[in-house]
């Protein structure tokens, strides 16, 4: 999914687009696949003001409409 087409599922559930929510929807867009942990390595590298919380509350309103999907990964020993 495109960055804008992100921001256009946040608008259409009343979300407001802040530049937070921009940055962290670009990431995703751009790593496919990429983990909560990484993506939020890759956010607050570009900005340091968006914290830990901020990046894992978008990932989760995200999933809650449907535009992204969990996938738990359980390491067998």
């Amino acid at each position: 999914m495109s960055n804008e087409q992100i921001i256009t599922a946040l608008r259409a559930k009343g979300m407001r687009i802040t530049k937070q929510r921009r940055i962290v929807a670009n990431v995703i867009a751009e790593n496919d696949g990429a983990s909560c942990k990484d993506i939020c390595c890759i956010v607050r590298n570009m900005d340091k003001t968006i914290g830990t919380a901020t990046v894992y509350r978008m990932i989760k309103a995200l999933e809650d409409i449907g535009v992204v999907e969990r996938i738990d990964m359980i390491k067998l020993q």
